[in-house]
């Protein structure tokens, strides 16, 4: 029996309707001053929780009052057009009416943390890279989540570990990493191409085959 769901976030339960990207206008900015660009800079923002301005004082990038709005406005553009997809709360509520555990684990920078608690309150467990200093696929991730959850699950056959189950957009993070964890992962394809492309029909399924 399925014990809990696990699920990402941007992709899969909220939705981004105006990108504006900031982050990476910031550093983009930095090249522009001369800073030469790491493979780690994202991987920083998405394991700490740092505004604009934080952000760029940590990557020694300068700037002027008027980038630094600019920058600000560009991420509360974004921040305020987060919504959550049409199927997002209805495959909740069948969860929580199967009385399954229901957690998220997302890389995400720290100003969209509190918009995704505020648009999904009230969850077994939430795993947010920028609070925990922790990103997928790294297995300490899945773990934390799971810890959250009070769960320990295992694929092992014949074990009667609980069933833990995750879903997103990313096949690297949340179908093929969360199985070093011992969790089931899946993957959401909302084009259509894939098994999956709406959560309720996941959520239905679950239901349908493991109760």
């Amino acid at each position: 029996m399925t014990a809990a769901v696990i699920f990402d976030l941007f992709g899969t339960l909220l939705e981004i309707r105006d990108r504006q990207n900031p982050y990476r206008r910031l550093l983009r900015l930095g090249s522009q001053q001369g800073r030469v660009a790491s493979t780690d800079d994202i991987r920083w923002i998405m394991t700490h929780d740092h505004g604009i301005e934080g952000t760029a004082a940590e990557f020694g990038i300068k700037l002027s009052s008027s980038q630094l709005a600019e920058l600000q406005s560009c991420l509360e553009l974004e921040l305020e057009s987060i919504t959550l997809f049409e199927d997002a709360l209805p495959a909740l509520a069948l969860l929580r009416h199967h009385q399954i555990k229901i957690g998220v684990c997302s890389n995400l920078g720290g100003p969209y943390c509190s918009v995704a608690r505020n648009l999904l309150p009230g969850l077994d467990g939430y795993a947010l890279s920028a609070e925990v200093g922790l990103m997928k696929p790294d297995v300490a991730m899945y773990q934390h989540i799971c810890t959250q959850l009070e769960v320990a699950p295992s694929q092992l056959p014949g074990s009667n570990a609980p069933h833990v189950l995750m879903i997103g957009d990313s096949r690297r993070c949340d179908a093929d990493g969360p199985r070093v964890a011992g969790i089931e992962g899946y993957h959401l394809d909302r084009s259509g191409a894939g098994r999956f492309c709406d959560l309720l029909e996941f959520v239905t399924g679950i239901n349908t085959s493991r109760g």
